[in-house]
């Protein structure tokens, strides 16, 4: 007999194409629900509301910590938002967080995030979706005994430019902190997870060649980059390398990662989101792990497929899925924060130091 859970209920603060996704899959978890949203564009607060199942639809931050039936947050507003809606937050009722990447934008942050975090009396979580991609997840739990330690891991994106939000909050850098802090942070976060070490250098070149160029907004040209490659070198004496374009959505597969070391390689292939595959290929590629050991020679592909109703319930592979079950059970008071706000300030720091090599062409320490 299945025992009977109490519904976990869940306020939305920002209700674009992303809460939009958070709520889709709060909706696959047993025993949780949305009931409550935010946000300042009326219409998108009312469509989320709907599409939760008839959620309460506040008009304010502080209306929606108000709320009675309320049991943990997702914050998924714009980046340069979180951390004075964390601090509302903390003043006004400390409940369970689940914060959207990037945790900041600007550097001067990092200490006000850091008392924060040593004063905020639930847990907060850094969504970090990609860690929890089926095909990532796999590589990350096979990579050491494949490998025999990784010496040098490289991540590939090749995808689509930066969507249309709302706002167009997402062309500049002054609102999201830059394209190697809001759209790399994941991977920075994955870097540090994948190589159990902490980077001590970073150098970069980037830029913005192709996308948003012809555009202007409120008078102003957009300055977010759409291009770069990252070189991080870690305490451990691994190195790691980020290679990202955004005009490159004609690609199979969106992101490649690979791992090495003295045993030999593993991979994992993602492709992008499935709304996006063209129909006139057919069915879209599926996921895959290859491992390619030194001795004996000779790769082996496993696919891993992704349950389609995950798959249609958001644009990142069925990880916001996986990062809800775990922060679901945080949340009743029976799992751990894995994504923690150290984390989540690590990798905006290793972006942070990034962009700043690309700016200034030079190496830049950690």
């Amino acid at each position: 007999m299945r025992t009977a859970v109490n519904t976990i209920k869940y306020g939305i603060i920002g209700c674009g194409m992303m809460g939009r996704e958070h709520i889709q899959n709060i909706a696959l978890l047993d025993g949780a629900k949305v009931s409550v949203v935010y946000d300042p564009v009326v219409d998108l607060a009312q469509s989320a509301a709907d599409l939760a199942g008839g959620a309460a639809v506040m008009g304010t931050l502080d209306d929606l910590l108000a709320h009675d039936g309320l049991d943990a947050l997702v914050i998924v507003s714009p980046n340069n938002l979180h951390v004075t809606q964390l601090q509302a937050i903390a003043d006004k009722r400390p409940l369970p967080i689940l914060c959207e990447k990037p945790l900041y934008t600007d550097p001067t942050d990092a200490p006000v995030l850091q008392a924060f975090g040593q004063t905020y009396p639930a847990p907060v979580w850094i969504a970090m979706e990609y860690r929890y991609m089926p095909p990532i997840a796999a590589l990350l739990t096979e990579a050491d005994q494949i490998t025999g330690g990784i010496k040098m891991l490289t991540i590939r994106e090749h995808r689509f430019p930066f969507l249309q939000k709302v706002g167009n909050w997402n062309r500049f850098n002054a609102q999201t902190g830059g394209t190697l802090v809001e759209k790399c942070c994941h991977f920075f976060d994955l870097m540090r997870l994948t190589l159990g070490s902490e980077p001590v250098r970073v150098m970069a070149s980037a830029g913005q060649s192709v996308n948003h160029t012809n555009e202007v907004y409120d008078g102003q040209v957009p300055d977010i980059w759409d291009n770069g490659y990252v070189i991080v070198d870690f305490e451990n004496g691994a190195r790691a390398m980020l290679e990202l374009c955004m005009f490159a959505e004609g690609s199979r597969y969106q992101e490649e990662i690979s791992a090495v070391g003295p045993r030999g390689k593993i991979e994992a292939l993602v492709p992008g989101p499935t709304r996006f595959w063209p129909e006139k290929l057919g069915a879209p590629p599926i996921p895959q792990l290859i491992v390619s050991p030194r001795s004996p020679k000779g790769p082996e592909v496993r696919e891993i497929p992704v349950d389609p109703n995950l798959l249609e319930a958001g644009d990142h592979n069925g990880s916001t899925f996986y990062q809800h079950l775990r922060f679901l059970e945080v949340v009743r008071g029976q799992g751990r924060v894995e994504v923690t706000l150290d984390d989540g300030a690590k990798a905006v720091a290793m972006g942070l130091a990034a962009q700043q090599s690309a700016i200034e062409g030079r190496v830049v320490k950690l």
